[in-house]
């Protein structure tokens, strides 16, 4: 799979296949090289989920007035 088509997978199409590829060296009937290449593409994975997860934390901060009436940001759920 190439970089470029890895980027426009969604998070869940992108957890599915790292999934896929779990499922795959967990069984061990996988040859070294082709091993060394899902563990490659699951590495890739595991980056590109973690940046749409902080992408999604930033998203979810909500704006909010401080004291002075300028809005602050507080994260989802904390209580002002």
């Amino acid at each position: 799979m190439s970089e470029e088509t890895s980027k426009s997978q969604t998070f869940e199409q992108s957890m599915a296949r790292l999934e896929q590829i779990v499922r795959a060296m967990e069984r061990g009937d996988v040859p070294l090289e082709q091993s060394l290449q899902l563990f490659e593409e699951g590495t890739m994975l595991v980056r590109q989920c973690s940046g749409l997860l902080d992408q999604a934390e930033l998203q979810v901060k909500q704006v909010m007035k401080g004291p002075d009436g300028a809005p602050i940001e507080m994260e989802f759920g904390e209580n002002g």
